[in-house]
């Protein structure tokens, strides 16, 4: 009977070893395409900037690309469609703006300057966050919370100074990004917490609901802002050699696949970790892309431009584990 017990028990550890290492690759490969598809959003986005330069419309065509995603997954039942009322979408209204905002800046800012720069001012977000939060939910932290800022501020400050390739509407454009990420989870908080939205309204849906609704929000948008010269620019990209129809239109799509494919995987890795992991994979994300854009189109970083944005980033990563201490 002993043997048998030891033998059982072996086994069960076994089993249980066996169940932590899928458990941990699946987890790894979450990351994995959390960080592939974020670079290769960046990489492709960037590179139909610089064809075409239309910021909007791109923005719009890559949000729109995320509902040949789920459309077909909602539509042959793969995923429980989500059921709203219309009192359910006014109520998530608010918070689609907020997500035009935070895309359609984030793309400006690319368009304007180099893809590092962008995300060394967007890695100042907690700061934007810990104003509205105080300014609108009356949230208070305690002091260790707001020293983490200060080498946000400092960092983001000395990479703007030193930035070879600074321009003022790339700034104001990731700021735009930033405010509307904060103002969305500020009206997450505000709207949703502890109500019931609709039926099957998961992180995932919600994700898919708020790109439709951005979609059709970027349209008119659009249209006020750069009309329809997009078409003849596509045409004149194509004529000029540099592209072809299928290639161009490639580019933008694989734009919009990667953009939402990256947010998708990311609730998925980041539902799977704690959250002193998940600031820590967001921070390296972060280094990573930066790298990678840097690497890709060649562009040039001063010393003070990469002490900065380092001392920015370190200083996020800070944030991110003093506000997991406050709130356990």
């Amino acid at each position: 009977m002993a043997l048998s017990a030891t033998g059982g028990a072996a086994a069960v550890a076994e089993e249980d070893s066996g169940a932590n290492l899928a458990e941990t690759l699946k987890v790894g490969s979450y990351f994995a395409l959390w960080y592939l598809f974020n670079i290769g959003y960046n990489i492709y986005n960037k590179q139909a900037l610089n064809a075409l330069a239309f910021p909007w419309t791109i923005a719009t065509i890559q949000m729109a690309t995320g509902i040949l995603y789920f459309a077909p997954l909602w539509a042959l039942g793969l995923r429980k469609a989500p059921k709203l009322s219309g009192a359910d979408l006014k109520t998530l209204l608010p918070i689609a703006l907020c997500h035009t905002g935070v895309h359609v800046g984030a793309v400006i800012a690319l368009g304007a300057g180099a893809v590092s720069f962008a995300h060394i001012v967007k890695a100042s977000e907690p700061v934007v966050t810990c104003a509205a939060n105080a300014a609108l939910l009356g949230e208070v932290l305690p002091m260790k919370v707001y020293a983490t800022l200060l080498p946000i501020i400092g960092g983001v400050a000395i990479a703007s100074m030193k930035e070879l390739s600074f321009t003022f509407l790339a700034l104001a454009a990731a700021m735009l990004s930033n405010v509307s990420s904060s103002l969305r989870g500020v009206l997450s908080k505000k709207t949703m917490s502890g109500k019931k939205i609709g039926e099957n309204l998961d992180a995932q849906n919600l994700y898919a609901v708020l790109t439709a609704m951005s979609t059709l929000l970027l349209i008119p948008m659009m249209l006020a802002i750069e009309g329809t010269g997009f078409i003849p620019a596509f045409k004149a990209a194509v004529e000029a050699g540099s592209f072809t129809n299928k290639s161009l239109s490639t580019l933008l799509l694989l734009g919009g696949a990667t953009y939402y494919l990256y947010n998708e995987v990311a609730f998925l890795a980041l539902g799977k970790v704690n959250p002193v992991t998940h600031a820590v994979g967001n921070t390296i994300k972060r280094v990573v892309i930066i790298v990678a854009s840097v690497v890709a189109f060649k562009t040039p970083m001063s010393t003070g431009s990469i002490i900065g944005s380092s001392i920015a980033i370190f200083g996020t990563l800070l944030y991110s584990l003093a506000m997991n201490s406050v709130k356990k």
